[in-house]
């Protein structure tokens, strides 16, 4: 009933969200092969996807994730960002399946969020939010790999990124991938060529994994993730001596706490108690500052300032630099492009659901 009142209360309130870019979804046809490509509709019957898929049996579904993720976002920032890890790390395995929302696996096996690239993932209460409101509206009705896609293109816009199309239509997987997790999620240590390797494997390009990292321009990143780099690269002792001296003291200041109590707080350089340090936004004044998305994160990698080793190694490929130097070349238009074009790549990757297999959970952390 709580979920009732809320949807009332959404729905005699207007709340305005312009998108700042809109591409069609047949844009593919005009790309050419170095640029983004879109989603295209599955040709097998078992993985049908279309737009505005549930337009007959839940007509107001995309209104109320759309609505409900400005709510969460207005009473917490973090929730972009979150909700946009959240989407890279479920359909980075086995395609966009909800099953990294899983606290349950079929036998009581390991889930995804076991796996120590998924540990430190935020946002499932959003994600079990919004779902329940979807559940008072339509039982029964919306996957929560479709809610998780949705959400996710919601809080790209409210960040101030591009609006992006996307189908509807997936089936919730009925186990979670332990295994498959540990094995394929990218890791903040590789070097520029596993990171191609690794994304090449899900179909992207150099230029759609430049533009794709392009993401860590919002939130926050915890400060185990880097304290490694600044204490301890590859068992040396020492740090990453590609970190410029300026801007290895203020990660130590700042990360003092090798145990990730600490970070900076955005835009103002000075240390709270959580467990987060915001990503290229405020640790120099020579970096924009705010929980907004743009190219700053370029700007970064171009001074040598990226947080994690994987994304300063992008200035150490001929290929991948270029993409970086062009991306923080202009206004963030052409960014915005190809993160749009993306990110449909990205929520329309399919993985082994079938049609007599997936159905909407009716709790995201729970099988059916």
């Amino acid at each position: 009933m709580k979920a009732l009142a809320f949807l009332c209360i959404l729905f005699a309130t207007t709340l305005k969200v312009k998108p700042l870019l809109h591409l069609s979804l047949s844009s593919s046809s005009s790309s050419s092969s170095s640029s983004p490509t879109s989603p295209q509709r599955s040709d097998d019957p078992q993985h049908q996807q279309s737009y505005d898929f549930y337009s007959q049996s839940c007509p107001l579904a995309e209104q109320i994730v759309r609505q409900s993720t400005q709510f969460l976002f207005a009473t917490d920032a973090r929730t972009a960002p979150q909700l946009l890890r959240l989407l890279f790390h479920d359909c980075f395995v086995q395609g966009c399946d909800g099953s990294v929302l899983l606290e349950e696996n079929i036998e009581g096996g390991r889930t995804e969020r076991d796996a120590i690239p998924n540990q430190t993932l935020k946002g499932f209460d959003k994600i079990d939010f919004i779902k329940d409101l979807l559940e008072e509206a339509c039982p029964g009705i919306v996957s929560c790999a479709d809610v998780l896609v949705l959400a996710a293109r919601e809080g790209v816009v409210l960040t101030g990124g591009p609006f992006y199309p996307v189908f509807t239509g997936r089936k919730d997987s009925t186990r979670s991938y332990y295994e498959t997790a540990v094995e394929e999620i990218p890791s903040p240590n590789h070097n520029v060529s596993t990171t191609l390797m690794r994304f090449a494997s899900k179909g992207f390009s150099p230029r759609e994994t430049v533009s794709l990292l392009g993401a860590h321009n919002v939130g926050s990143i915890d400060c185990d993730f880097i304290k490694n780099r600044i204490l301890n690269f590859s068992g040396t002792g020492l740090p990453d001596p590609s970190i410029p001296t300026d801007f290895l003291i203020e990660l130590a200041t700042n990360c003092s706490d090798t145990s990730g109590s600490r970070l900076v707080s955005d835009s103002t350089s000075t240390t709270t108690t959580n467990t987060a340090i915001p990503y290229y936004q405020a640790l120099s004044p020579l970096l924009a500052s705010g929980n907004t998305f743009g190219t700053h994160y370029y700007g970064a990698l171009l001074r040598g300032r990226g947080l994690l080793f994987s994304d300063q190694q992008l200035m150490y490929d001929r290929k991948t630099t270029k993409l970086v130097e062009a991306y923080a070349s202009d206004d963030g238009f052409t960014f915005k492009r190809d993160f749009a074009r993306v990110m449909m790549k990205l929520s329309s990757l399919s993985g082994s659901v079938v049609s007599d297999q997936g159905s909407p959970r009716l709790q995201c952390s729970r099988l059916n």
